[in-house]
């Protein structure tokens, strides 16, 4: 599968997330779509991300913008960590990683003095016709959230 370019259309991709909803892409057309990729549920860092779109979360839904946190984590691990931190939006397992390749984001990492491959905290905006406007990679957390509703306020 091509990888995903700015400003073109991203592939259609169909994909399980929590509250046992089918994710497709094409169902999605008419709403922006932010796509965040993290590590791990219930890490500090992630849960951090998480509370942050959570915050600007009505402000988001306001844009007609969708919010997806996506991890390689199962859905029965993503139903605990959204319900214990009241997420409104949606967790997607890319267990199988195809997500992942789509959007080119397992990188080698260093984790405690042996490299692996992990998820690179990344974000994604597609636009309301399916086009990738915007990608951050290499996240820093803090403030994160904000920068990104900055962008889809001037899409």
């Amino acid at each position: 599968m091509n990888k995903v370019a700015l400003d073109k259309a991203v592939p259609e991709f169909k994909t399980q997330a929590t509250s046992n909803k089918d994710i497709h892409l094409s169902a999605m057309i008419g709403y922006n779509i932010v796509l965040y990729f993290y590590p791990k549920d219930n890490t500090l860092g992630c849960t951090r991300e998480g509370e942050e779109f959570q915050q600007l979360y009505n402000e988001f839904k306001e844009t007609k913008t969708c919010i997806l946190g996506v991890s390689r984590d199962s859905l029965e691990s993503h139903e605990d960590f959204k319900t214990e931190k009241g997420f409104s939006f949606e967790l997607i397992s890319d267990s199988d990683e195809s997500l992942c390749d789509l959007f080119d984001v397992i990188k080698l990492k260093n984790m405690y003095g042996r490299e692996v491959l992990g998820i690179e905290r990344s974000t994604f905006l597609i636009n309301s016709e399916g086009i990738l406007k915007q990608e951050w990679r290499k996240v820093k957390v803090e403030g994160h959230a904000e920068e990104v509703l900055n962008t889809v306020k001037n899409l």
